[in-house]
Order: C-alpha cells, then structure tokens, then sequence
C-alpha cells in the first residue's frame, strides 16, 4: 500500500536527498497555459464569463454571483447547533493566536532631528479563496477571514465554488462561517475564474450584478486546486499572493515509542483530501514501520474515502523513509520541508526546535495535524511542495506590508548634506546633491 524508502548506511548529499524523498507531482506550467484563456475570458466579459465557465466546470449556472446577504444571514439559522459551537470556539482559539501576530512599529532616532520610523500598514483589500471540490471547507474560512481581520483589513471578499446542490450557492455551512465572522461579501465563483475575478475585478452583465459586480483586491490567499495555483500564478504582480499551494502534505518523524495507531491513523487523515496528498512517515525503528504498515491496511478499508487514501498512500509522493537514527531523520525532515510535520518520539519538544523547514511544527501525540486543521489556533493555511523552506503560513502578517517614515529636520539635514553630494557625484547623477543643496 504505502512504499519504503530506505536510507539506512547511505551518506547523501543535499541534491541526493532531495532527489530520493517523495513528492506530489504537480504540473503548474501546463495548467497555466489551460487557465490562461479563462483569465482572458473573465477581464473581457465580467459576470457573463464567470457564469458560463461555472456552468462548464461546476456543473450549474448561478442567478447569483454574490450571493445575497440575506442568504449569508438565513444560514446560520439552519446551523446544526454542535457545528456553529465548534466553528464559534474555532473562531475564538485562531483570534486569540492571530491577535499576538501583530509586528512591532519602532521609531529610531538616527541622530538629533533625525528619525527613521516603521509603520505596518494593512492593505486595502483582500480576496479569500475557500475551496469546494472534494470536499468543503468552513475552516478555510476562519482562517482566511481571521488573519486579514486582525490584521485590520477593512474589505474582505470571499469567493466559493458554486454546489450543484446549494442551487448554485457556495456550501451552506460556508455561507454560514462567513455570517459568523461578520462577512456579506461573498460570491459563488470557484476555480481559476474566481482568481481572475479577484485579481482583475469583473463588470455585471446582469441587473442583480450591478455595473461592478466585483471590485479587485490587492492580496489573494487561499488554497485551492492545481488550477487555481496556476492562476495564482499568472495574476502574481498585479496582486500579491500568498502562495501557489498543491496537494497537502503530512510529514512524521517517529521512534520506537510512538504508537502505531496514532501513526496511521495521522497518514490516513491528510491521505483522505485529495489522491495527490502527501504522507510521509520518517523512523530509524523497523519494528514501527512494519506496525504502521499493518495498521493502514486495517484503517484504509474501513474509511469513508477508502479509494482516495488508498491512491494518495500507494501513489509515488508517499513513504516510509528508514534512517539511521533520529538525527539522520532530523535532516531528511528538514530537507523535505513539509506542510506538516508531526514529531512523536521520546523528549519530542527538544527534536523540535532542532526543525528549520516546516510549515507548522505538532509536538508530541497529542498535537495531531487534524487539531492544526481545526482547533488549535493556528492556521492551517501552509506552505506545500518544500516552499516551507523560504515561505510561512498564512498570518496577520500576509496582509500588512512594513512602510518606513522619514523625518529629518534642517540642522540633521545639514549634518549629512555634503556626504549626500559626494554619494551622488560618485554614481554620476548631480541632480540627487542638487536637490539637496537647494535647500541650503
């Protein structure tokens, strides 16, 4: 079901490492050149584009692109009680984190009347991505949602795909987050038109639409399908992204003392999103891995999406990787840079603080990836493909961007004018001494 890689003896460098470790194939290149019309389609035709390629892909053409806000509001009345208490004390867990995220503003003073501060400026509007494929994600929601709000953005947009199902609505446990978290800026436009929307804004064709049905954003988060990376990709410089996120991943580094069950049952959950997902487990223990392998066999079978984790565990980006000892584990961990890593071995937190490439970190086995997903405050938004290695997850910090404010007054100025000339005539361009000169 599940392959082994074994590692065992071998000295690898970095290339050889990264070159004998699982990973999900994802062909963003040719996705973009099939997503490119659609982009094209979306800025020339606006609402009537948008309402066409969701008949093409979703199978059902909306009467609403945004949906109503009385529909987001009628939503939480049909709530089941348990979901709304769980989505309300998710929304509480990942407020409370995110509310810690805000950086520092500073103000130095470089010399007497002169001052270098930094402010951190939200920006102005933000386009939010939930997914509605495979499955549908209310904690996608909360996470988008939250982060830009404690960041102090004041114009959310969220984009769903239509459900054949909701009568061409997004989900409605979806609508129903957004009513929670005090959002009425909702469409019901999935996939790579979706980004264009965002990215491009889109005219109404309709008189429900208005002449703008959407206004572009500046910053689009969210994760999403191959095709929805790709138009992330291809709209990248007209608006900020947070990344081009594929299939999710779960890494875990594991010992003799870990259990089994927890072990498999962890592969299981992150193997049931998609049949491109990622699940890694790293040990220098045979006996755990033989025990793991025996445990998915029993798990797999008896799940509800048996033929989906059945393909994710048996497809090539997935593994049992056999080190020497936890150290060598620590470096195949490290040069894989999951998504998620679990680390479940004896003195755990320790071996944690030693990771330097993960999107988020879950110590010990009581810290399972699905708490991450739901619960545990953090955001499950991550960086997926090794983008751990120079990329985070999404925070507070993914919708401010550091402004620097420079005041200097006559006398500081004065102090550093003939420097500023001598700087300036050295890379041939007078007139930057000129304007300082001409204050004097």
């Amino acid at each position: 079901m599940i392959s082994r890689i074994d590692l065992r003896g071998r000295t690898l460098s970095r290339r050889e490492l990264l070159d004998a470790l699982p990973r999900a194939e994802l062909d963003v290149e040719s996705a973009a050149a099939a997503v490119a019309p659609i982009i094209a389609d979306v800025r020339r035709d606006g609402a009537a584009a948008l309402r066409d390629l969701a008949e093409r892909f979703d199978g059902v053409r909306p009467e609403h692109l945004r949906v109503p806000a009385e529909t987001i509001a009628q939503a939480v009345s049909v709530l089941d009680p348990q979901v709304r208490a769980a989505l309300e004390e998710t929304i509480r867990r990942v407020r409370t984190v995110h509310a810690a995220q805000h950086p520092t503003e500073f103000t130095v003073q470089v010399a007497p009347g002169a001052q270098v501060r930094q402010r951190w400026i939200p920006v102005r509007r933000v386009g939010l991505y939930v997914p509605g494929g495979l499955a549908v994600y209310p904690s996608s929601v909360v996470m988008n949602v939250v982060a830009a709000q404690e960041a102090g953005v004041t114009s959310l947009a969220v984009v769903s795909p239509p459900q054949k199902d909701a009568g061409g609505l997004p989900d409605p446990v979806v609508l129903a987050t957004c009513a929670l978290l005090g959002v009425d800026e909702v469409y019901a436009v999935g996939g790579a038109q979706a980004i264009a929307m965002l990215a491009y804004g889109a005219a109404g064709t309709d008189p429900a639409d208005g002449d703008v049905l959407c206004e572009p954003v500046d910053v689009i988060t969210g994760p999403g399908n191959v095709y929805v990376a790709a138009a992330k990709r291809l709209v990248r410089g007209v608006v900020g992204i947070d990344a081009e996120a594929g299939p999710t991943e779960i890494a875990i580094l594991a010992d003799g003392s870990a259990d089994a069950v927890h072990v498999a049952a962890d592969l299981v959950s992150q193997a049931e999103h998609d049949p491109l997902a990622a699940a890694v487990l790293v040990t220098p223990s045979i006996e755990l891995a033989m025990a793991v392998e025996a445990k998915l066999t029993d798990r797999v079978g008896s799940t509800r999406h048996a033929g989906r984790v059945m393909h994710a565990l048996s497809g090539s980006q997935s593994a049992i990787v056999l080190v020497d000892d936890l150290d060598a584990g620590l470096e195949v961990v490290n040069a894989y840079g999951a998504e998620h890593l679990e680390i479940q071995t004896v003195d755990a937190a320790a071996l944690a603080e030693r990771v330097t490439s993960a999107g988020a970190i879950f110590v010990g086995p009581y810290s399972p990836v699905s708490l991450g997903d739901y619960m545990a405050g953090s955001n499950h938004v991550l960086p997926t493909g090794g983008c751990a290695h120079f990329s985070s997850g999404l925070g507070v910090h993914s919708f401010v961007r550091p402004v620097q404010v420079i005041e200097y007054d006559y006398d500081a100025l004065e102090v550093v004018a003939d420097r500023i000339v001598a700087l300036a005539d050295a890379e041939g361009l007078p007139a930057h001494g000129e304007a300082v000169r001409a204050r004097f």
